[in-house]
C-alpha cells in the first residue's frame, strides 16, 4: 500500500472553528520514495477571523488570504477530496495529524458537504509520525535525537526534532516543506526502528488494535501527558457498547479485587480519578501497544512479581460481568455533554441518513441555483444549514433575498462577537491578540503583525 504524508497550514489552533488556508500532500511507495505531490491554498472564509499568532508562525500575510486568484475554501475542498481519492487506498500520514490536522481535514470536508471519513475509510489507514517518534525514544532510544525544549523536556515539535536528526531544509510552517521533513522522520524511523514501525503498522486500525488488546493477555501500553511519557503492564477489561472505537484497560499495578464488584456509576467516577487503574483506550488513535517483555524500565506493574501479575489478569479476563460494565461506565461517562448548538461542534452527532448522502453528492454536480432546491431537501439539519452556508459563500445570487440576509446577519455576528467566551476568534479578539504580540516584535515579525493589525481594524469595520 503506498503512503500519503501530508499537512495543513491554518487560521489557528482550533478544530471546528478555524480553516485550512494551505493543504500539502506527498504520495511515496511503500519503500518511502516519492511518487507524486498536491499543494493548493485558499482564500479566507468570510466568518473566520485569523488568529495572528498563526500568521506570524506561518507567515501568511492579509494579501494571501484575500488573494483573488486563489480557490474559495470551498472549491480548494474539492480539489483536495478528488486528488486523495484517486491516490486511495493508502495510509494517510501527518505529524500530529490525528489529534489537529485530521481534525481540522475532516471539519473541512463536513462543511463542505463531503464525506469527512476519507483517510480511515474505503481501505485507507491512518498513522501519525509524531506518535512512532515518541514511541521510538523509548523503545528504540538510539534510533532519534530528540531535542530539549526550554524547561529541559524533550520536545517533539516538528522542525527541531528533524534538524537535530540531520534534516536541513530552512523552511518551517509551510505545509509542502514540513510534509518534507515528516517524510525524512518517517524514512529514519523505519530504518532504525524497524520493531516500532512495525508495531505502529499494526496500530493504524481500530479492528487491528482490538485484536492485539484481545490476543495479549498482557501487554506495555505507552502514553504521553504533559510532555512526559508513561509505561503501564495492563489488559483488556471492557468494550464502549455505543462507540466500539473505544476500549478500556486495567492497569496491573492494581489489585483488581478491589475494583471488579464496582457499579458502573463507581466505575465512572474510577475512570476519572489521577491514578487511573481503568483508562480508556482509543483504538483509532493509533495508541503505542508494545509486547509484556518490552517494557521499559519504570514500567507500571513491572515490579510486581510475575505470577501475582498473571493472577490479576486472570481475575479480570474472566470476569465478564466487570467487563461489561466497564464498558457501560465508558458510554455512560461520554454521554453526559448535551449537544452543542454550534453546527461545527455537531460533527460527530452521527452519520447522514443515505438519502441525505446522496443529496450531498448531487449537490456538488449540479448549477448552483438548482442547489437551493437541493439544500431545501436535506433532512439533516447540520447538513442543510451547511449547504445554505456554502450557496451564501460561494453564489449568493441564487438565494433568496431573506435567506442572504439572515446569513450576512450571521456572519457579522461570528465575527463581532463579545466576550471571551466565544470558542472562535472574533475580530476584537484578535486586533488584541495582535497588539500584544507587537509590544514585544521587530523585523519582519512587526511588520507582519502592523499588516494583521490594519487588516483586522478593516475586517472590523466591515
Amino acid at each position: 500500500m503506498s503512503y500519503v504524508f501530508y499537512d495543513t497550514e491554518t487560521t489557528g489552533i482550533s478544530r471546528s472553528f478555524d480553516q485550512i488556508l494551505q493543504f500539502a500532500a506527498i504520495r511515496t511507495d511503500d519503500d518511502l520514495q516519492e511518487l507524486d505531490r498536491f499543494n493548493v491554498r485558499c482564500q479566507l472564509l468570510p466568518h473566520i477571523v485569523p488568529s495572528p499568532q498563526a500568521l506570524r508562525i506561518t507567515r501568511v500575510t492579509p494579501a494571501m488570504l484575500t488573494d483573488a486568484s486563489l480557490p474559495s475554501h470551498y472549491e480548494m475542498m474539492g480539489q483536495i477530496q478528488q486528488q486523495l481519492r484517486s491516490w486511495s487506498p493508502a495510509t494517510f500520514v501527518g505529524f500530529n495529524s490525528i489529534a489537529f490536522d485530521e481534525e481540522l481535514l475532516r471539519q473541512a470536508f463536513y462543511q463542505t458537504l463531503h464525506l469527512p471519513y476519507l483517510t480511515n475509510t474505503n481501505g485507507n489507514v491512518r498513522s501519525d509520525v509524531l506518535l512512532l517518534a515518541r514511541a521510538a525514544s523509548i523503545y528504540a532510544p538510539k534510533a532519534l535525537k530528540v531535542p530539549l525544549g526550554d524547561k529541559g523536556r524533550p520536545t517533539f515539535q516538528l522542525s527541531p526534532l528533524a534538524r537535530e536528526n540531520g534534516y536541513r531544509d530552512p523552511v518551517a510552517h509551510e505545509a509542502l516543506a514540513d510534509v518534507l521533513s515528516t517524510v525524512y522522520l518517517a524514512r529514519l524511523i523505519r530504518d532504525r526502528a524497524p520493531a516500532v514501525w512495525e508495531a505502529m503498522a499494526r496500530a493504524t486500525t481500530r479492528s487491528s488494535v482490538t485484536e492485539y488488546v484481545r490476543g495479549h493477555p498482557i501487554f506495555t501500553l505507552t502514553g504521553f501527558h504533559a510532555g512526559r511519557a508513561y509505561s503501564s503492564l495492563v489488559t483488556g477489561c471492557g468494550q464502549n457498547p455505543e462507540r466500539k472505537a473505544e476500549l478500556a484497560v486495567f492497569d496491573l499495578s492494581f489489585n483488581p479485587n478491589d475494583y471488579v464488584s464496582l457499579s458502573v456509576d463507581d466505575l465512572v467516577r474510577v475512570l476519572g480519578t489521577e491514578s487511573r487503574p481503568i483508562r480508556s483506550l482509543p483504538a483509532n488513535r493509533q495508541p503505542t501497544l508494545m509486547p509484556e517483555d518490552a517494557a521499559p524500565s519504570g514500567t507500571n506493574a513491572l515490579d510486581v512479581p510475575p505470577g501475582e501479575r498473571r493472577r490479576r489478569m486472570e481475575l479480570v479476563r474472566a470476569n465478564r460481568d466487570f467487563q461489561v460494565r466497564v464498558g457501560q461506565a465508558l458510554a455512560q461517562r461520554g454521554s453526559v455533554d448535551p449537544p452543542s448548538s454550534y453546527v461545527e461542534q455537531r460533527i460527530y452527532d452521527g452519520f447522514p441518513a443515505h438519502e441525505d448522502t446522496a443529496r450531498m453528492e448531487e449537490f456538488h454536480h449540479v448549477p448552483w441555483d438548482e442547489r437551493v432546491a437541493i439544500a431545501s431537501t436535506i433532512e439533516d439539519p447540520r447538513i442543510q444549514e451547511l449547504a445554505h452556508r456554502l450557496i451564501y459563500f460561494e453564489r449568493s445570487d441564487v438565494l433568496p433575498a431573506t435567506t442572504v440576509a439572515e446569513l450576512r446577519d450571521w456572519v457579522s455576528k461570528r465575527v463581532l462577537a463579545e466576550g471571551d467566551d466565544v470558542p472562535w476568534t472574533t475580530v476584537n479578539k484578535a486586533i488584541r491578540e495582535t497588539e500584544a504580540l507587537l509590544q514585544d516584535a521587530a523585523g519582519p515579525d512587526a511588520e507582519l503583525l502592523r499588516e494583521a493589525h490594519f487588516f483586522l481594524r478593516d475586517f472590523a469595520g466591515r
